[in-house]
C-alpha cells in the first residue's frame, strides 16, 4: 500500500516482476491527488487500471465502474435544502448511489495491447478514445 505518490512507480514496478497484469486503484485522497502519477506508472509497466472513479480513466487507466459522484452532490443539495428548511436529519430517509457509470479508455487499451470486446463498449456510458 502506497503512502505517497512516490511510491506507486515501485509498487507498480513490482507488480509486473510478479507477473501482476492488472490492479484496482481504490479511491482515496491518495489516488485521487496522484491519478496522472499513477496512470503513468502503470502504462510504463503495461498494467491495467481500473477504479470507481471516472476521473482517474480520463488520466489514463483503463476502465471505471463506480457511482456518478455528480450526481450523489446533486442529490445531497436535497438534503441540505430539506435540514435548511428546518428537518430534522434523523427523520431523512438514508440513500444509495442509484446510478451507476462505465467509463472506458480506448487510448490505453490500445496501448497494452488490449482489446475491448464491442458488446461491453456498447454498455458503457463513455468511451474514452
Amino acid at each position: 500500500m502506497a503512502r505517497s505518490p512516490d511510491e506507486f512507480e515501485g509498487i507498480l514496478s513490482s507488480f509486473k516482476r510478479a507477473g501482476i497484469t492488472a490492479f484496482i486503484a481504490w479511491s482515496s485522497p491518495l489516488t485521487w491527488n496522484g491519478r496522472v502519477r499513477l496512470a503513468a506508472s502503470a502504462l510504463k509497466y503495461e498494467l491495467a487500471g481500473v477504479s470507481s472513479a471516472r476521473e482517474m480513466v480520463e488520466s489514463g487507466l483503463l476502465m471505471s465502474y463506480g457511482p456518478n459522484y455528480l450526481d450523489l452532490f446533486r442529490r445531497s443539495a436535497n438534503y441540505v435544502d430539506k435540514i435548511l428548511r428546518g428537518a430534522d436529519p434523523a427523520d431523512l430517509p438514508v440513500e444509495q448511489a442509484s446510478k451507476y457509470e462505465l467509463l472506458i479508455n480506448l487510448k490505453t487499451a490500445k496501448a497494452l495491447g488490449l482489446t475491448i470486446p464491442p458488446a461491453l463498449l456498447a454498455r458503457a456510458d463513455e468511451v474514452i478514445e
